[in-house]
């Protein structure tokens, strides 16, 4: 039953005054049944995080995937200065010459912008290279362990259309509430409500306004991937004739195991310009996978590199005072 509660929670949490009762009535057990199995699930540190997902270029950040080449006596030294900047919101060793990779985003009223951040944090960790690969083009985000089995190989990816909305204050006053994490209780938005001091009603009309304009992707858990069996990760590279990006993009994106999947930028020194993000049980699972989508797509261009460390993993707090901070602390020390 774990595993049934698992897969619902990353699919989609209900945004309602009880969703644990909600949840519970699904898989056609108790509340309480439900609330004891998630607190044991966090406990013992498979379930990560239970909140909102936002677009962060909605949000009107700008970021983007980059990756530095650090020379292997530097590289934990690196890895601390990177992390210290409150954009970072992912970062790991990989198995390439660009060993760091990370995902960098600045806020809107950022001075210093995104160009110059990533240079400042180059020169800050001496690395002999960086490479920025900003989304180009998105065919999928979508976390979603299979953690029942019972996921299709492949899934259709809907085409969704998003209406425009302008954030206001009070917009952004329930994002800084949607995106921490719940509490494990019978309301666990109790807290947001009475610190917005809006009713129940207002609070959801406002998360369901976000989710419309496509600026909340969706409300739903996370899971520390590997506590929850899923020891590997590859991030699979593509060189794809430029005439047949979308196409691959498209047909790559169908596989279930495929968590992201984008075109990106490439360069001399790296060729790659379409990237999907594996998830398996093992290496051998994600090798497997990855043989498959180059026999079907026809590509023989292509790498594969695995995550051997984690360096973060954790949301980005947006509309945060961090990132100033920051800017800030870099300027006063130079």
């Amino acid at each position: 039953m774990e595993n049934e509660l698992l897969f619902e929670m990353q699919n989609a949490f209900p945004m309602t005054q009880r969703p644990f009762e909600e949840v519970a009535d699904k898989l056609e057990i108790s509340e309480e049944e439900v609330l004891a199995m998630i607190q044991k699930l966090k406990k013992q540190k498979i379930i990560r995080q239970t909140s909102a997902i936002f677009d962060t270029k909605r949000l009107g950040y700008t970021s983007s995937l980059v990756a530095f080449k650090v020379a292997k006596d530097k590289v934990d030294q690196a890895a601390e200065i990177i992390n210290q900047h409150p954009g970072v919101s992912h970062n790991y060793l990989r198995n390439h010459d660009y060993n760091i990779w990370f995902t960098m985003a600045v806020a809107p009223d950022s001075k210093m912008g995104l160009e110059k951040t990533i240079e400042t944090l180059k020169k800050l960790t001496h690395a002999e290279d960086a490479i920025t690969l900003p989304t180009l083009k998105l065919f999928k985000i979508k976390v979603q362990m299979d953690t029942t089995g019972k996921r299709a190989k492949k899934e259709k990816v809907k085409k969704v259309l998003h209406k425009e909305i302008e954030l206001t204050k009070e917009h952004i006053a329930v994002i800084k509430e949607l995106q921490k994490d719940i509490t494990v209780t019978e309301e666990p938005f109790k807290e947001a409500i009475e610190r917005l001091d809006i009713s129940y009603e207002k609070f959801f009309e406002i998360a369901n306004e976000l989710k419309d304009a496509g600026v909340m992707r969706r409300f739903a858990t996370i899971l520390n991937h590997r506590k929850a069996g899923f020891g590997a990760n590859a991030m699979s590279v593509w060189a794809v004739p430029e005439e047949k990006g979308e196409e691959i993009g498209r047909q790559m994106a169908e596989f279930s195991a495929v968590s992201h999947c984008y075109l990106r930028p490439s360069y001399p020194s790296w060729p790659y310009n379409l990237f999907a993000m594996i998830h398996g049980k093992s290496q051998e699972e994600c090798d497997t996978l990855i043989e498959e989508m180059a026999k079907e797509s026809g590509l023989t261009e292509y790498g594969k590199l695995y995550s051997t460390r984690e360096f973060k993993k954790q949301r980005l707090v947006y509309f945060d005072d961090t990132f100033k901070e920051w800017e800030a602390q870099v300027a006063g020390s130079r």
